[in-house]
């Protein structure tokens, strides 16, 4: 059973991996909606896979217009937000992963882009040939393998040092 791509969204102070998100956005895009036009279908698309507890909506609607309008001005990814991909089968070594991650971006206090990609065909599109896989900034850093803390903490140093 394939499993689903979820797009990590920063709600409030909390990510959260949403099902569902990353179609209903390309959807809004490519017909170019109204952004409160495109804030509801996607919350509608994102409520159908994902459970959005009632005292949440408006924040959830705040970071899907937030990401809708950044993405409307071209911006791939903020200047000051790394760009982290996880590649993996979903298995207990890869959530480790992008748990460990979410960790240390904590303790440096960095913001980031982060996306788990689940899809094989998604994974080999990217270079990567055995996972667990992470990718910062577009480089492939590890494959294959657990990276230990240090390593990690390592390559996200340099890639907030190598930010524009």
């Amino acid at each position: 059973m394939d499993t689903p791509n979820q797009r990590l969204l920063k709600i409030g102070k909390t990510s959260i991996g949403l099902i569902g998100f990353d179609p209903a956005m390309g959807h809004c895009l490519d017909n170019d909606l109204d952004p409160n036009k495109a804030v509801d279908f996607i919350f509608k698309a994102v409520t159908k896979h994902n459970y959005v507890p009632a005292n949440a909506t408006t924040r959830y609607k705040e970071a899907i217009l937030k990401e809708y309008n950044r993405r409307l001005s071209g911006d791939d990814v903020s200047r000051d937000t790394l760009e982290i991909r996880v590649f993996g089968s979903g298995c207990v070594t890869c959530d480790k992963l992008a748990s460990q991650i979410f960790d240390t971006l904590g303790k440096l206090n960095l913001m980031a882009d982060i996306e788990k990609i689940f899809d094989m065909d998604e994974i080999w599109r990217h270079g990567v040939l055995s996972t667990p896989a992470l990718m910062i900034n577009g480089k492939i850093l590890c494959q294959g393998k657990m990276p230990t803390l240090a390593e990690i903490e390592g390559w996200l140093e340099k890639a907030k040092d190598a930010q524009p």
